[in-house]
């Protein structure tokens, strides 16, 4: 069991809010997945951010309603998911403590160990069979299950990563203490 469903409003709030809550909340792919342990948070008046210059194609859904998946292709290697939370605003799942489907995640991800299968959101990707074919996919939406995490967590927000501009916004947002995460994390310890 893994606890009560996430409801579709959580996502209509402002990203940050939605962000520091998304972790500890269970995130299921087609009944494979975990924990999520590290998310960072993207608004459209964010020079990082993929909606910053508007819509185009590639991000219409972005601009489309709350809780809907935008997957794109990084760099042309690797496929990455966001949660959208409207208006151009949206949060890529960067890792999840992986908990449910290890061994299929292995299969997929050439039997690592667990803390490589979701530690990164190209390998949190592959592991789970996430592609562009589930962009705009709702969220609510089989082979997507999501469900509520603990209220109480330790939760840590630093600088993002990967990114040219914007770096020094604190929209990363960690499990404290987690040892899934793609990169370590410092700084401001904040509760949700």
């Amino acid at each position: 069991m893994v606890g009560e469903k996430l409801e579709l409003n959580f996502f209509e709030r402002d990203v940050e809010s939605v962000a520091r809550a998304l972790i500890g909340t269970t995130l299921l792919f087609d009944d494979v997945g975990g924990s999520i342990v590290e998310v960072e948070a993207y608004h459209p008046s964010d020079p990082a951010a993929h909606t910053y210059r508007g819509p185009t194609p590639r991000n219409a859904v972005m601009f489309g309603p709350p809780a809907h998946a935008y997957v794109y292709r990084s760099y042309g290697l690797h496929w990455c998911l966001n949660f959208v939370c409207g208006g151009g605003a949206g949060i890529l799942i960067r890792a999840l403590e992986p908990r449910f489907g290890l061994e299929i995640m292995g299969q997929r991800r050439g039997a690592l160990k667990p803390l490589l299968l979701c530690s990164g959101p190209g390998r949190l990707t592959q592991a789970l069979a996430i592609d562009g074919s589930f962009n705009g996919t709702p969220l609510n939406r089989y082979p997507f299950q999501l469900y509520k995490g603990p209220d109480d967590l330790a939760i840590v927000a630093c600088p993002r990563i990967g990114i040219s501009v914007a770096k020094e916004t604190p929209w990363r947002f960690c499990l404290a203490g987690s040892k899934f995460l793609s990169r370590p994390a410092t700084d401001l310890i904040c509760t949700t």
